[in-house]
C-alpha cells in the first residue's frame, strides 16, 4: 500500500510518566537496501516489506505484506545491524506519538516521531516538555542509517 508520509521527529529529554501504561509493540527491522531504503520489519507477529523515497519530513512509503518463512529468508541477506526495539503509543492531542527506545547497540538512543496529515501540521506542531532537539532534518536518525554500524562510532 503506498502513501505519503509525513513525520517530525525529536530526541527525547525524559521518559513520560507511567511508560508502561501506553500500549507497544516489538519491533525488529533490518535493511536490504538504503539508497533506495528496502526495509523488512517484524512487528510483533506481523511481517512487512516497506520501500522508502528520498526525503527527510515527507516521503513517499510503500507497505506490502510478508510471511513470517519470507521474512525469515530475507533477514539473512540484510545488510549491517538489525534494528530492535520497544515502540510506545503514546496518545497527545489530536496525534499519537511513536516512542522507540532502543536495544544494543543504541540501548542510549530514544527517539520520538508524530506523523502527520498535512505539511503545514507538521510545521505547526509544538512538542511535549519531554521532547529534546528536533532531528527531523537530520538523516543520522533514520533507522536506515542506524543499520550502518559506524553512524555512532
Amino acid at each position: 500500500m503506498k502513501s505519503l508520509e509525513i513525520e517530525r521527529k525529536f530526541l527525547v529529554r525524559t521518559l513520560p510518566a507511567q511508560l508502561e501504561t501506553y500500549p507497544s509493540h516489538q519491533i525488529e527491522q533490518g535493511y536490504l537496501c538504503t539508497e533506495p531504503v528496502v526495509r523488512i520489519r517484524r512487528q510483533d507477529d506481523s511481517y512487512y516489506l516497506t520501500y522508502k523515497s528520498a526525503g527527510l519530513m515527507v516521503r513517499e512509503e510503500y507497505n506490502l505484506p510478508l510471511t513470517e518463512e519470507a521474512y525469515a529468508h530475507l533477514k539473512t541477506k540484510i545488510d549491517g545491524i538489525l534494528i530492535c526495539k520497544r515502540r510506545y503509543r503514546i496518545p497527545y492531542g489530536t496525534y499519537t506519538i511513536e516512542l522507540d527506545l532502543f536495544e544494543a547497540p543504541y540501548h542510549h538512543l530514544q527517539l520520538a516521531e508524530v506523523e502527520f496529515s498535512s505539511e503545514e501540521a507538521a510545521l505547526a506542531f509544538e512538542a511535549p516538555d519531554w521532547f529534546g532537539e528536533d532531528v527531523t532534518h537530520s538523516s543520522r536518525y533514520h533507522n536506515s542509517n542506524l543499520s550502518k554500524p559506524q553512524t555512532f562510532s
